[in-house]
């Protein structure tokens, strides 16, 4: 087949001395699947898909990309010269490839489309040629967008883009799934708790770090006036600090403070509950409607994954320094799943807000939906790989 003119001006302008011949890793046993992920925030969804297709399937995976992770085997994307490209498909011979975000390689995918090897998109944000190769190159973009099987679409205008491109098979379906975040505790320990706290309102700070302590006790004294029979269960960064908040707390505020470490238990008239292990965050999400995320208010960052939170059910206040959790809060907050402070005033404010059960719910809601959102995704691009490569489970290797 002739070669169209937006294609031979694209194969001119990434015409460049051969490169040295790549050694790549041996290829794994069985059959494989390819996925790239060309930006970072699609690692977590491309990890949880790779485990499935292993686990589920028994196919291998090979992973490219700034996405890449999850246990497959891992190795650098070809570049766009016809003989890079035809070299790692020889050496990796994929019977899939789904790509994430918008990025096209003309050259990959006339290579992929001429042997067959079905391609698609997931997170699909709207097509552009790879950075550092576009131009004026007629045609070539839709040319290569046709070579696509599917596309699912993060928005639908996202969506529209895929269509006016030319490419047959879109759905506008928003993001994979991510491994859960939802942490574990033991059930007998969480009914037993949740029977002692009965009715009481109950809020948890997390990972506080000292500079904030101040912050919380101050938040606490002010919603006592709303609801006295509210439960503060505080979980300090450093655990060394709990028998000194404690002590701080009786004195100071004279509050009851019942110390887990101590083998003491929240009873009714304890206002303070002082946790020392981090290891039972699963259980403090699940007794806590309310979350604060301690070191986001005045530490470096967050210290908490914002998804723990959201996928037990428990609505989070945090404060503006996100730390290490960008996506997460930004995903968050985009959703209006999470309430934002700016000062220690605000965040006594806040909780005073979500002492309303029906508020509290409706932000714990909204998080929930944004930590389980994906699961549908997931098994549409799982279902479209099993009948694309005729529904057949891989070799399992052992």
């Amino acid at each position: 087949m002739a070669l169209s003119l937006g294609r031979r001006l694209y194969n001119l302008t990434g015409r460049r001395e051969p490169a040295a011949e790549t050694v790549w890793p041996k290829r794994p046993e069985g059959r494989l699947i390819w996925l790239h992920g060309a930006a970072p925030e699609a690692a977590a969804g491309l990890a949880e898909l790779a485990r499935r297709l292993r686990e589920e399937d028994g196919f291998a995976v090979l992973q490219t990309g700034a996405g890449a992770g999850g246990g497959g085997a891992l190795v650098t994307m070809p570049g766009e010269s016809v003989g890079e490209v035809r070299a790692f498909l020889d050496h990796w011979q994929p019977e899939f490839l789904l790509m994430t975000e918008g990025e096209l390689r003309p050259a990959l995918l006339h290579e992929m489309d001429t042997r067959r090897i079905p391609v698609a998109v997931a997170e699909a944000r709207e097509p552009a040629l790879m950075r550092g190769r576009d131009g004026w190159y007629p045609g070539l973009l839709r040319e290569a967008a046709q070579a696509l099987h599917s596309v699912f679409a993060l928005d639908e205008a996202a969506a529209r883009a895929w269509r006016k491109a030319g490419v047959a098979s879109v759905e506008r379906a928003g993001r994979l799934e991510e491994p859960s975040a939802a942490l574990p505790c033991q059930e007998a320990e969480r009914a037993a708790l949740a029977g002692l706290l009965a009715s009481r309102p109950v809020w948890l700070a997390a990972s506080v770090p000292e500079g904030e302590e101040e912050a919380v006790i101050a938040a606490h004294r002010a919603a006592l006036g709303q609801a006295h029979r509210l439960l503060l269960i505080l979980v300090p960064q450093n655990p060394e600090r709990a028998a000194a908040l404690a002590q701080r707390m009786e004195e100071v505020e004279g509050w009851m403070v019942a110390q887990r470490g101590n083998e003491e238990e929240p009873e009714v008239d304890i206002e303070v509950y002082v946790p020392e292990d981090a290891q039972e965050y699963g259980l403090w999400y699940r007794l806590a409607p309310v979350t604060y995320l301690g070191g986001s208010l005045s530490g470096d960052g967050a210290l908490r994954d914002p998804m723990e939170a959201a996928a037990l059910g428990s609505a989070i206040l945090h404060g503006p320094r996100v730390g290490a959790y960008a996506t997460a809060f930004g995903r968050l907050g985009a959703a209006r799943a999470a309430r934002a402070v700016a000062t220690a005033a605000d965040l006594a404010e806040a909780l005073g807000d979500l002492l309303s059960p029906d508020r509290a719910a409706r932000l714990a809601g909204a998080a929930w939906a944004v930590a389980s959102e994906g699961a549908e995704v997931t098994e549409q691009v799982l279902d479209l790989i099993r009948r694309v490569t005729d529904g057949s489970p891989g070799r399992r290797s052992g």
